[in-house]
């Protein structure tokens, strides 16, 4: 299950959720520390290994 990344913007707090990919999709995550909606998702940069050599 995937680790998505929150930000809340009321309150700055920045967590985490574990979520399948279609919850995610239609999921309203709230903040865990003052309860808003006001969250959006933090873009998280991610890289690709394979086996093949550059």
């Amino acid at each position: 299950m995937p680790t998505y990344e929150y930000h809340c913007q009321k309150c700055g707090k920045v967590f985490e959720r574990h979520e399948h990919m279609a919850e995610h999709e239609k999921s309203h995550p709230l903040c865990p520390q003052c309860k808003s909606g006001m969250v959006e998702p933090v873009l998280a940069a991610f890289y690709v290994k394979t086996s093949k050599k550059s």
